[in-house]
């Protein structure tokens, strides 16, 4: 039986260090901005990734309603919820959600690339999306992460 000496660095919560992004979503796709933003939110981006603990950063966005979305996607996706009542379905089409929430629709677009457990729903709360040129975190001093 061998014995290693040198194991896979496992990171603990008390030992991760976040840091906080600025991104401009100005004329930016949907799909590939979300993404990215998961794998930052996820700490996929680090050396020492660890899947059970919240190692991600804090990202802010702003410019979320000069978004995006390629083909067809704007007259032809469709957001929908449900009310938990018969019928009680709610269709809502991309260009009205833009025009009216367009925080929502990056939110929705990261919310569903990251995992469905608690540690995913911790994740999506350190993501902070603003639909103009301004946000309330300068106190943090944000690095503008180019894309």
């Amino acid at each position: 039986m061998a014995i290693f000496t040198s194991q896979t660095p496992m990171l603990k919560k008390e030992e991760v260090e976040r840091n906080w992004y600025v991104i401009d979503a100005k004329g930016k796709v949907l799909g590939r901005l979300a993404s990215l933003i998961a794998q930052r939110l996820r700490g996929k981006h680090r050396p020492d990734f660890t899947p059970h603990v919240d190692a991600g950063d804090f990202i802010v966005v702003i410019n979320a309603d000069k978004i995006k979305l390629t083909g067809h996607k704007l007259d032809q996706k469709i957001y929908w919820r449900h009310s938990g009542y018969m019928g009680g379905i709610k269709l809502t089409p991309a260009k009205k959600m833009l025009e009216q929430k367009p925080e929502e629709v990056l939110r929705l677009a990261v919310k569903r690339m990251l995992p469905k457990n608690r540690l995913g729903r911790k994740m999506l709360k350190k993501l902070k999306i603003y639909r103009g040129e301004s946000h309330p975190h300068t106190a943090q001093k944000p690095k503008v992460l180019e894309i």
